[in-house]
Order: structure tokens, then sequence, then C-alpha cells
């Protein structure tokens, strides 16, 4: 059986456990079905690592969102 192969994007937003974190998260979706790529605007799937513990934080993590949900429309 033949695979599609998925594009997806990742953007990083924190702390250095949650690079690490992304790293990991990359590492796994590589090995899948999955063709990771830098550019948004090529990504039929994009996932944001983020945390809310703080305020500015959770402004910086919806902003994130919202900037890559425009190339998903």
């Amino acid at each position: 059986m033949n695979e599609r192969t998925v594009k997806v994007g990742l953007v990083s937003l924190g702390c250095a456990k949650n690079l690490v974190d992304s790293e990991l998260m990359l590492g796994q979706l590589a090995r899948g079905r999955f063709e990771v790529t830098p550019r948004p605007e090529q990504a039929e799937l994009i996932i944001v690592n983020t945390c809310g513990f703080l305020s500015a934080a959770r402004k910086e993590s919806v902003e994130a969102i919202l900037e890559m949900a425009q190339w998903k429309r």
C-alpha cells in the first residue's frame, strides 16, 4: 500500500523544555508518514507547541495560533 505523505510544520514557543519537546516531535514525525517543512504556506498541518504558564506566554501563543490559522484559510 502506498501511503500519502503529509507536510507538517511546527512552531515552538516558550522555554528550552518546549524546544526539546518540539525537536522530539519533529523526529517522530519525520520517521512516520510526515514530511517536515519550515514553510507554513507548504504545510498541510501546523502544530503550535507552547505553554500558557505566564500571561505574556498565553498572549504570544494565541497570536501564533491565529497567524498559523491564516495559512490554512
